[in-house]
């Protein structure tokens, strides 16, 4: 809850956008938490932020569990901080409870999970996972002209004395905690969710162009009108991409007409797309069908598609999920096995390390609103589970033998 006044808006979310004055606020706020439990802050090139509690083996591949603390613009309190605020206090009871740990423990706060400010989302875990150029990252605008490399600059000018880490490095293993954003759990009234993947996603960007003219003069058959041919190619899409099955998930976000006048016939559109479905096979077919779909409907205007994000669904580590199925045991919390249907860090995490990711429910499922909210019980109860599974990994001698 102090971490939700730091970007709070009126109506009681949250809008602390990736590298903005809020999201550097938040840093100090949690770095100052970090310290007086006496971990160890540090960053990288990519702009994550790391929470150190030193083990007895510096040299073994350190348990890495976090989550972000970007929002979207009109965002929750719980989406990514319950992820990062849990990892930091299940690090911290670990310090209290059991001493020194056998590898080092790190909390991370990734950069820029929601994609929000600078699209694509997801920058930070991605680099530190090998999957994008910093370059490339570095270079990304938000509409207001402001790079990812200038933004990072300022981050780091904000935090001079700040120990800056090589990007990367291969964990022993990755934990995430988050909320569902999904009704499931609240249905099935469940306490945890032990996540066993997530679904595939696919992002594009489509730019649709015409030509202007006087709304009042020029005649319907000379007309370039982008917005027209937007309109065309967004039933199109719908109606096949949009029906292929029940798990399909495809939306069109972001729309940007130009001029934008009430009196000019649109030259330009561009618009956002985001494709989603568990079954790689049927997301790649879907994939496949944008652009011809968007040729198909767009004369007498010219479009241009560009793909921006191409996941694949994965599995998490089953050993990590039979520790949270355990944990949610001991401590009588009612567990199931659930889908993430959203996209999270971890997905990156899994292709260098075992990863495994625990849910709690969030009321009606509502997640990316301000009205967004998750019960202290159901809070506390993911913690806590986390922190159990951590402690077994952190105070074991060999992961491989408390994972067996």
């Amino acid at each position: 809850m102090a971490l939700a006044e730091i970007g709070g808006t009126p109506a009681g979310g949250v809008n602390r956008q990736a590298l903005s004055d809020g999201e550097i606020a938040a840093w100090r706020c949690v770095i100052g938490w970090a310290l007086d439990a006496g971990l160890t802050p540090s960053t990288d090139a990519a702009g994550n932020l790391f929470l150190t509690l030193a083990g007895r083996d510096r040299a073994a591949p350190p348990i890495l569990l976090g989550s972000h603390l970007d929002s979207q613009p009109t965002g929750g309190k719980f989406d990514g901080a319950a992820g990062v605020m849990a990892a930091l206090e299940a690090t911290v009871s670990l310090a209290e409870q059991s001493g020194t740990p056998a590898r080092d423990v790190m909390v991370v706060a990734w950069m820029n999970e929601e994609g929000s400010r600078f699209a694509p989302g997801m920058m930070g875990s991605e680099a530190f996972a090998g999957e994008r150029d910093m370059a490339a990252i570095r270079a990304v605008r938000d509409t207001d002209g402001t790079s990812v490399g200038e933004a990072l600059d300022r981050l780091h000018q904000a935090f001079p004395d700040l120990p800056h880490r090589p990007l990367g490095f291969r964990p022993a293993v990755y934990l995430e905690l988050h909320i569902e954003q999904g009704p499931l759990l609240e249905a099935a009234v469940c306490t945890i969710g032990i996540v066993t993947g997530i679904q595939g996603k696919k992002t594009f960007q489509v730019v649709v162009e015409g030509a202007e003219g006087h709304a009042g003069t020029l005649a319907q058959q000379e007309r370039r009108d982008a917005l027209a041919s937007f309109a065309r190619m967004a039933t199109a899409l719908h109606d096949e991409i949009g029906t292929i099955d029940a798990d399909i998930k495809f939306t069109i976000g972001r729309v940007a007409v130009v001029p934008n006048a009430p009196s000019v016939v649109p030259s330009r559109v561009s618009f956002s797309i985001d494709l989603r479905h568990p079954d790689n096979a049927v997301l790649d077919a879907a994939g496949a069908r944008i652009a011809a779909l968007c040729r198909e409907n767009a004369s007498p205007c010219t479009v241009t598609v560009t793909p921006l994000v191409d996941a694949t669904s994965n599995a998490f580590d089953p050993h990590l999920r039979a520790s949270i199925a355990e944990a949610s045991r001991k401590q009588r919390h009612p567990a199931m096995a659930i889908l993430s249907a959203a996209g999270h860090d971890a997905r990156h995490l899994a292709k260098i390390c075992p990863a495994a990711m625990v849910f709690i429910p969030c009321r009606d499922g509502a997640s990316h609103v301000e009205h967004e909210w998750a019960e202290p019980d159901h809070v506390a109860a993911g913690a806590s589970v986390l922190a159990q599974v951590l402690r077994e990994l952190a105070l074991a001698g060999s992961l491989s033998s408390a994972r067996a």
